[in-house]
């Protein structure tokens, strides 16, 4: 009787313990299940085969040259079970594009051994908000964040494509939750892991720079307590044990490459390793002969930065913006794209005053300086292409809407208005499923959508797959198709007689939401043409299909 007794109380815990990730896996579970029938069902995206291409082309040749305006870590990883698999492919010009007419291997076979790759890293996100949700509000208020992360269109979308948009985003957050971490545990141990995903970042994204920069920033004047103000008393130590780690680990993702450049004359001369030789005029009286270590890494930053520079065509609310560069674009695609839901959870949480139910409200704000110095950048952005290059706001938003739970469990009631709001949420994202790229929210009419926004909010060459099914059910209509995209509708099987831009025809037509706007064609009215008749149905959340007499 003595040992029955003495052995309840240990098995106790462990059940109950087990019983708290019940939840948690569920959600994932759930979010995985999402992705991968996404995955199968929407077609290669514009950007997706470059990302292909350029990963392929690092691992097998050694080099960092194709549509090098990405860092090479994502696409390192993306292309990770490819790299021994041999990539053929050929272009075109159409427009401004390309069109990639054959590939080798197919466009679903690649797509099928790349996108999951990037599903792990929407896991290893979801688990993140959890923990930083968890330590900042309770175990509660991280199940409502989770739940909000498993329904969250944008997110099972970016997670689910074979881009960088997701890894930039989740390695932004983990910067931000290890800092936290390291103020509370400057450890050597901390330091390292500060530097690795200092590293991670860089290696990410070329937008990492400044928010590199504030991070070690905060390294610098933190402690546990509050900060120092005397630069005498930095963590000098720390700080720079972590910027050095980080630019190991840029070094590291090129394959410690080291590059060549020569300033004079009037020119610019930088020699690449397994790479033709760039020369490019320069207005500077400079002369300089040195070697650059990842000389890639800063070819990409200076790219980025002249992209930026001239900018691309935007279409906001019916408006095309030539260059971009409209600050109102970010400002009004949130309350278009994001979830209605997560939007209300969150500005109730600010407005109930989140400070005085969060754990450590310090923290809070040191994680929350992130998304507000990246928002700002972003608003400043002539690239206004698509919500999804605001999509590093998403998890500190997620971390904010779960903090709302600590407000709703004192009452019975409000934990129930709370978990319908959360079963709202997931129903009102399940209504574009799987198209979760295209989703829009319930106060817009998704026949309407294209006159708000396109691009990759909408229409970003995702949907051939959904028009096959549509072609195989309706064997003998011949279909014109304006199609945005990269890949040739023929290498998914779809048969069509292409409508060029300006050309005018009868019988069923197929189009695009990006081109039906005008977006990014040369002539911006070539399609317009289409705009007083009513579509006929819409498939996949993207393409219009019209039956002109």
């Amino acid at each position: 009787m003595t040992s029955i007794e003495a052995a309840q109380p240990e098995r106790l815990p462990s059940v109950s313990l087990a019983s708290r990730w019940i939840i948690p896996a569920i959600l994932l579970v759930l979010f995985a299940l999402q992705s991968f029938w996404f995955i199968h069902t929407q077609s290669l995206t514009y950007d997706e085969p470059a990302h292909i291409i350029a990963g392929t082309d690092a691992w097998q040749q050694g080099r960092f040259e194709r549509w090098n305006d990405h860092p090479p870590l994502g696409r390192l990883w993306l292309t990770l079970l490819l790299r021994h698999t041999p990539i053929d492919f050929t272009q075109q010009a159409w427009e401004r594009e390309l069109r990639i007419t054959s590939m080798r291997p197919g466009p679903e076979w690649l797509g099928l051994r790349t996108r999951p790759l990037n599903t792990l890293l929407g896991l290893a996100l979801g688990v993140a908000v959890w923990f930083a949700t968890r330590r900042i509000f309770s175990e509660g208020a991280a199940n409502v964040a989770l739940a909000l992360f498993a329904f969250t269109p944008s997110l099972l979308a970016h997670f689910s494509l074979a881009t960088t948009d997701g890894i930039g985003a989740l390695f932004i957050f983990l910067v931000a939750l290890q800092l936290v971490r390291w103020r509370h545990r400057p450890t050597a141990m901390q330091t390292l892991l500060m530097g690795m995903v200092l590293g991670g970042l860089l290696l990410s994204k070329f937008y990492a720079p400044p928010l590199v920069a504030l991070a070690l920033a905060l390294m610098l004047v933190l402690d546990r307590s509050g900060s120092r103000l005397v630069a005498a008393k930095w963590n000098w130590k720390p700080a720079s044990a972590a910027l050095t780690i980080a630019i190991l680990l840029v070094w590291t993702g090129y394959f410690f490459h080291i590059s060549h450049l020569k300033v004079g004359d009037g020119q610019v001369v930088a020699t690449y390793p397994n790479r033709p030789v760039r020369v490019w005029t320069a207005r500077t009286n400079l002369h300089v002969n040195t070697f650059v270590p990842a000389g890639e890494f800063f070819e990409g930053l200076r790219e980025v930065f002249r992209n930026n520079h001239r900018g691309r065509p935007a279409w906001l609310l019916g408006t095309i913006y030539p260059n971009g560069g409209t600050k109102l674009y970010y400002l009004a695609a949130i309350p278009l794209k994001w979830p209605t839901i997560l939007l209300v959870l969150c500005i109730l949480s600010l407005v109930l005053g989140i400070r005085r139910t969060s754990r450590a409200p310090r923290d809070l704000l040191l994680m929350l300086t992130f998304p507000l110095l990246y928002f700002v950048f972003a608003l400043t952005s002539r690239y206004n292409i698509g919500e999804r290059h605001i999509l590093p706001l998403y998890p500190f938003a997620l971390l904010l809407a779960g903090g709302v739970w600590e407000h709703a469990r004192r009452s019975r009631i409000a934990k129930t208005l709370v978990v319908l709001a959360l079963c709202l949420n997931a129903a009102d994202t399940l209504r574009y499923a799987p198209d979760y790229l295209s989703y829009f929210n319930i106060f817009v009419k998704p026949q309407n959508t294209w006159r708000l926004l396109t691009d990759s909010n909408l229409d970003w060459g995702q949907g051939l797959i959904a028009l096959r099914k549509y072609q195989q059910e309706h064997p003998n209509e011949v279909l014109h198709l304006a199609y945005f995209g990269t890949i040739d509708p023929e290498l998914y099987g779809v048969h069509v007689v292409p409508l060029e831009p300006g050309e005018r025809t009868t019988g069923k037509i197929v189009i695009g939401g990006t081109l039906l706007s005008g977006q990014v064609l040369s002539d911006s009215s070539a399609y317009r043409w289409l705009w007083p008749d009513q579509p006929e149905c819409l498939i996949n959340h993207s393409l219009w299909v019209y039956d002109v007499k």
